[in-house]
């Protein structure tokens, strides 16, 4: 009788110990999806930064700073996206915390440098899928080894959300071929969408450098407006994480429509069903994105 009570106690610690998932902190919305469809079930995914948050000018909470020290493993963009939150996590990572930038395994070839981040690159690669895609095998690498016992799991599912990813990024190819390339002109708040301007042939136009950190001066404006004149430019977006003053104003000045609310640095809240896609997932961001500009632009 004792032993089978004993037997019965020790299964029941077996299985809540095999049922205890991993937890991993990220920044981004974009960087926790990907890392909730590489863990499944067995890693519990919480992100810092909601719907609307700015990381360029996030700064780190004294609650962040717990979260992420309570975090088994934690997952950021890099690239100086989370320009504030570098420090920390270099201080993370010295007390050996396991701290994954995951667009260290894309090659820096593909990058860009623009002129106003002399010395650093362009961190906005989401709005490239195929670039994206490219940061998975960190993610696997990430969780294998802090928990080498779901390694094969990690592998299973971050080979899937690639194929996926690889859909995605035809499916952006076919949809951008909708437009003409003299109608592909994309004129937004900041420039969130170079690499997106590569990858589906668009000429990108952002009112702000790369990051939000500066204003947008009135000699940009007042050139922005003589270029959507002269292009005759159907309609230009603002961003859900970048403060729209700015280009409504340019859009009243420029005669211009806006064609709607881009997400560029931030997802939607989770189950934002918007045009028939979740916008706080990735494929859904990055689709209702797409189908924005180009039914705008058209």
């Amino acid at each position: 009788m004792v032993s089978a009570l004993a037997a019965l106690c020790v299964a029941g610690t077996v299985t809540a110990f095999a049922q205890e998932k991993i937890k991993a902190t990220t920044t981004i919305g974009m960087v926790g999806d990907l890392v909730k469809q590489v863990g499944g079930d067995r890693v519990e995914v919480n992100s810092l930064m909601g719907p609307g948050v700015d990381p360029h000018l996030y700064k780190p909470t004294s609650s962040d700073a717990a979260r992420l020290s309570r975090a088994d493993v934690i997952f950021y963009s890099g690239l100086m996206l989370e320009g504030r939150m570098g420090d920390l996590f270099a201080k993370l990572a010295r007390a050996d915390k396991p701290v994954y930038p995951i667009t260290e395994s894309v090659p820096r070839s593909q990058l860009t440098e623009p002129k106003e981040f002399e010395g650093h690159y362009d961190p906005h690669i989401w709005f490239d899928v195929s670039m994206w895609a490219e940061t998975v095998p960190t993610i696997i690498k990430g969780l294998s080894e802090i928990d080498p016992a779901g390694k094969a799991t990690y592998e299973k599912n971050g080979a899937a959300l690639m194929d996926r990813m690889a859909e995605l990024d035809e499916w952006c190819k076919d949809t951008a071929a909708q437009l003409s390339e003299e109608q592909r002109i994309l004129v937004t708040s900041h420039d969130a969408y170079n690499y997106f301007g590569r990858a589906y042939g668009f000429r990108v136009i952002g009112l702000q450098g790369v990051s939000t950190v500066s204003e947008a001066a009135l000699a940009d404006m007042s050139s922005l407006v003589d270029f959507i004149k002269k292009q005759k430019v159907k309609a230009i977006f603002v961003e859900t994480s970048v403060n729209p003053a700015a280009i409504r104003r340019v859009s009243e000045d420029a005669g211009v429509k806006i064609g709607g609310e881009l997400f560029s640095d931030a997802m939607g809240e989770p189950g934002e069903m918007k045009q028939g896609v979740d916008t706080g997932t990735y494929d859904g961001m990055v689709r209702y994105n797409m189908t924005t500009i180009v039914n705008a632009l058209k």
